[in-house]
């Protein structure tokens, strides 16, 4: 039996689920578990700098004594400014969500790249390959630039 099927509505920047002859979607795990991984928001670490400047960490409470944690530490990225360096954090944040792929052996290799297009624009893609053949997802974010 499959899951109910997460999509992602680009604009405003979310996943949901949809109906389809009356009934919840499924299918596609393999992309859903992708949305979940990455646009769930992973607990902070105790080191990591929380964009309001607040103490809430996030996350999960599920999560807690667990060994893996569900979803990505993107959203630290919310108020930060798009140069290399929050690119390089984009990659860290997503392979480190998709780490269980590798772990539970879902997938053979999981590779992301972040670029800049333009100035207020983050593209992450992610590319997953399986024994079965090739899974190919981009993601873009509008970016709000701090001065």
């Amino acid at each position: 039996m499959s899951d109910i099927k997460t999509v992602w509505v680009a604009m405003p920047g979310y996943g949901d689920w949809q109906i389809v002859a009356g009934a919840l979607d499924s299918g596609d795990d393999l992309e859903t578990a992708v949305f979940i991984s990455l646009f769930s928001d992973r607990q902070a670490n105790s080191d990591d700098v929380i964009p309001d400047g607040s103490t809430d960490r996030r996350g999960w409470w599920g999560d807690q004594g667990q060994p893996v944690l569900l979803g990505s530490r993107l959203w630290l990225l919310s108020r930060s400014r798009l140069d290399d360096n929050a690119a390089k954090a984009a990659v860290i944040y997503a392979k480190e969500a998709l780490q269980w792929l590798l772990d539970d052996q879902v997938a053979e290799s999981v590779t992301v790249t972040a670029t800049i297009q333009g100035p207020q624009q983050l593209n992450v893609a992610v590319i997953i390959t399986q024994r079965t053949g090739t899974n190919r997802y981009q993601f873009a974010w509008a970016w709000n630039q701090l001065s």
